[in-house]
């Protein structure tokens, strides 16, 4: 399955590519108020029917599907989650911070993840049963995992477009902790593959995002040695209600270490 959802994110890529390449995205507004361009719909396409081909025993929710009830999506033992052009809004401004992502999802969790950054022709892959994460620049090939943190400095990935109050006092208490925080920002699911491959400790994500925009980055930080919570410090499930909003989260790269001591105060107060 590596080789075949790797090759499907990087042909969905090569499409992302063609359309950046050109003057016009024909981008539109969906209900939600988010943008939707020929991109999207392009990668959607060609990522849902290579899934259906290959594994046509395995449904496919993506983001740009038809919606499917929870009736339905509740019965599934397993399924792709996908997000066929996550950082729509870095395509249009043409930043290169988007990615392809392709999960697995067995029972409520991510078990498997593919997230393919077009612009840099990498790929991250998560294998979460057997408990590796890769990273490819092209066709080199290297294994990849979290970090501990380090005792004086920590390294805090925040969203380029999603800063709030929550994040503020996050940062203020672990300010408190550490002798220096630096701050990266950056947009779409490269956040979490930062802490899957150890450049970033920490990712905070107190502002709103959908279950199919973490699944497959979530699969590489788990494969790596880390975790996604939510506030409470529980482990980050799919499928589980109705909604497909994911709840307030924390990108862990070293579980060890005592971030519910820290912050469960300053977390208690966030949504």
């Amino acid at each position: 399955m590596r080789e075949a959802l790797v090759d499907i994110a990087r042909k969905a890529g090569a499409e992302i590519l063609s359309i950046y390449d050109t003057a016009d995205f024909g981008v539109e507004m969906k209900q939600d108020n988010s943008p939707l361009t020929l991109a999207d719909l392009a990668a959607h396409r060609l990522i849902v029917a290579e899934l259906t081909r290959q594994f046509p025993d395995i449904p496919v929710l993506s983001e740009e599907s038809d919606a499917i009830d929870f009736g339905i999506r509740s019965a599934w033992d397993r399924y792709f989650l996908v997000d066929p052009l996550d950082g729509t809004k870095e395509f249009i401004e043409r930043n290169g911070e988007f990615t392809v992502n392709i999960a697995l999802i067995e029972g409520h969790d991510p078990v498997f993840g593919v997230v393919h950054v077009p612009v840099k022709s990498t790929t991250y892959v998560g294998d979460v049963v057997a408990g590796r994460a890769w990273k490819y620049l092209g066709d080199s090939e290297q294994t990849i995992q979290t970090r501990a943190v380090p005792s004086a400095e920590l390294t805090v990935v925040a969203s380029r477009r999603h800063g709030s109050d929550a994040l503020k006092t996050v940062l203020k208490d672990l300010q408190g902790a550490f002798e220096q925080v630096s701050l990266t920002s950056m947009g779409s699911s490269l956040k979490l593959c930062l802490v899957a491959e150890g450049a970033a400790d920490f990712y905070p994500r107190l502002a709103p995002t959908s279950e199919w925009d973490t699944a497959a980055a979530h699969a590489v930080v788990s494969a790596a040695g880390g975790g996604v919570f939510n506030t409470k410090f529980q482990p980050l499930q799919y499928n589980t209600k109705a909604g497909l909003l994911n709840p307030n989260f924390l990108v862990i790269g070293d579980p060890s270490y005592d971030f519910e001591g820290l912050l469960i105060e300053a977390l208690s107060r966030t949504p």
